[in-house]
């Protein structure tokens, strides 16, 4: 029951992840064409929700679809089962949305 539902959680966070990717790159892409600096770029971002909310987006996929992606390979890869590395990639996933929350706030705030 556990793996059908990580399974589908997998899968859901890819097909919301996969158009923030090609966003997030046509921004850079953006950026770097239009020759912004990284002070203009922080000025376009500062206080700005939308920002906020489509990388808070991102950053709550990305820490669901890749911990499970680990947890999968961990599992194929190696002997590890069990609660442990479900509490270990679980622990990944709280780090991930640690750090990118606080990336977020770094950039918009």
């Amino acid at each position: 029951m556990l793996e059908a539902r990580l399974y589908l959680l997998q899968r859901a966070s890819a097909m919301l992840l996969a158009p923030l990717v090609l966003v997030h790159l046509g921004l850079i892409l953006y950026a770097v064409e239009g020759g912004l600096s990284a002070g203009e770029i922080l000025g376009r971002t500062k206080g700005n929700l939308f920002w906020a909310g489509f990388y808070g987006l991102f950053v709550l996929a990305a820490s669901l679809h890749a911990p499970i992606g680990l947890r999968n390979i961990l599992r194929e890869w190696t002997r590890w089962r069990g609660r442990s590395l479900d509490l270990a990639t679980g622990g990944f996933a709280l780090l991930l949305l640690a750090l990118g929350l606080r990336a977020i706030w770094a950039v918009t705030a």
